[in-house]
């Protein structure tokens, strides 16, 4: 599966448009994570515990907006973006989204 930000896969046409897809999930700290996390913003710098939790989030976001556009018959998907939103206190929501689309060699 071909994903790209972008609207074209250069050598590549677009033959058929399948449609929308998207991937989402929510993420929440735990305890153990959220002391650390804490530990970490009192001296600075980054905090290597949610900055794994929230890459970890876009691959699971990813591989279901992927696994959906298979669903549907593409090969590729053009214009995938990511966003991400809270949704409650020690909770996020990430969510990739793109076009689903066949394409082939020009």
């Amino acid at each position: 599966m071909i994903v790209v930000t972008t609207e074209e896969v250069p050598g590549y046409r677009v033959v058929e448009v399948k449609g929308l897809v998207r991937g989402g999930v929510v993420m929440a700290t735990h305890l153990g994570r959220d002391i650390i996390a804490g530990l970490r913003n009192l001296v600075g710098g980054e905090v290597k515990e949610y900055t794994e939790m929230m890459a970890q989030a876009r691959e699971i976001a990813l591989q279901r907006m992927i696994q959906q556009a298979e669903e549907m018959g593409a090969n590729a998907v053009i214009g995938m973006r990511f966003m991400t939103s809270n949704v409650g206190q020690r909770m996020a929501e990430v969510y990739a989204f793109g076009t689903a689309v066949v394409i082939e060699p020009e």
